[in-house]
């Protein structure tokens, strides 16, 4: 398939992204398996090399190294070290069995990234709350992982306007909101659980903060410098005297969704306020940044620049009620 979305299931409303397969409520898991391409495993062998150039000539093993392979479709998925723990499709999944069996917890997506070589499930806490009475956001818990070297095995809780289906993890400080499991150590479930704190903490503490961005007013000065930081860029030549790059469409756009165009952007919550500079930078990243296809824009969002845009964004909306 030509999006980075290989396959994916959901239940309730179409996914900002247009992508998956649709499931009732409160399926098993192995239903959730089977519907978001999750039903394989990770394989794993030696990597063999021919130090000749002919067919015949004989095969060695390279011992330090091992190939990761689909059970299914044998199609390669990764080079890496024999320290590599394979964290399997089953296990992103079985995560969740008790926190939706007695927690109270709803799977609503899962899905396979690059044919097999990213995993994740995003399951609803049951947390909401509403900011000025009408902006509801809700809690999310999201385990994601990798195979190509892109991501460790992270769980991070995550929250979602419910009003434009924008995205933003919960990043409290640097220890705090998400767990994140190298692959050269052994997947715990259950410690990293305990880590998190399953209950309430985090969540708590970023309902506070998106009540006080959402009192805190901003002037027109002080929203367009914070786009302006947002999106200039240092040159990334080291022998560079020249000016900092802007993105100019990036900040063109942002700016239009700030000033009224974005989803929710006339909430009173919203509208001239420091929750609002991060809402208009979290709709672009998810709904409007250019990207190749809408697998490439959720990965960017969740997982990679997209997402490092929306951590800048919180990071400096705190800072004006700090």
């Amino acid at each position: 398939m030509s999006h980075l979305v290989q396959t994916m299931a959901y239940v309730g409303a179409t996914p900002w992204h247009g992508l998956g397969n649709q499931l009732e409520s409160n399926q098993p898991l192995e239903v959730w398996a089977d519907a978001a391409g999750m039903n394989w495993r990770i394989e794993e062998t030696d990597v063999m090399y021919r130090a000749g150039s002919h067919d015949l000539d004989p095969l060695h093993s390279f011992p330090q190294q091992k190939v990761l392979f689909r059970s299914d479709t044998k199609k390669p998925l990764a080079t890496v070290s024999k320290r590599y723990q394979v964290v399997q499709p089953s296990e992103i999944l079985d995560f969740y069995r008790d926190l939706t069996e007695v927690g109270g917890y709803q799977l609503e997506t899962a899905g396979v990234l690059k044919e097999g070589r990213k995993l994740w499930a995003l399951a609803r806490t049951g947390q909401s709350t509403k900011i000025a009475g009408v902006d509801e956001v809700r809690g999310y818990l999201l385990l994601a992982t990798a195979c190509d070297g892109t991501l460790a095995t992270t769980a991070q809780f995550t929250s979602v306007r419910v009003v434009c289906n924008n995205t933003l993890q919960i990043a409290l400080g640097r220890s705090r909101g998400a767990v994140k499991v190298p692959h050269r150590s052994q997947f715990d479930p259950r410690a990293v659980k305990e880590e998190l704190g399953i209950a309430i903490s985090s969540w708590d503490g970023f309902m506070v903060r998106m009540h006080e961005l959402a009192d805190r007013k901003v002037s027109q000065v002080e929203s367009e410098r914070f786009f302006q930081r947002l999106f200039t860029y240092p040159w990334t030549k080291p022998d560079s005297n020249g000016p900092d790059k802007v993105n100019e469409r990036g900040l063109k756009a942002v700016l239009n969704l700030f000033e009224g165009n974005g989803r929710g952007a006339t909430l009173e919550s919203a509208a001239g306020t420091a929750w609002g500079l991060v809402n208009s930078v979290t709709e672009y990243v998810d709904h409007q940044q250019r990207a190749r296809n809408a697998g490439n824009r959720l990965d960017s969002a969740w997982f990679g620049a997209g997402a490092a845009l929306k951590q800048r964004a919180w990071d400096a909306a705190i800072e004006l009620i700090a």
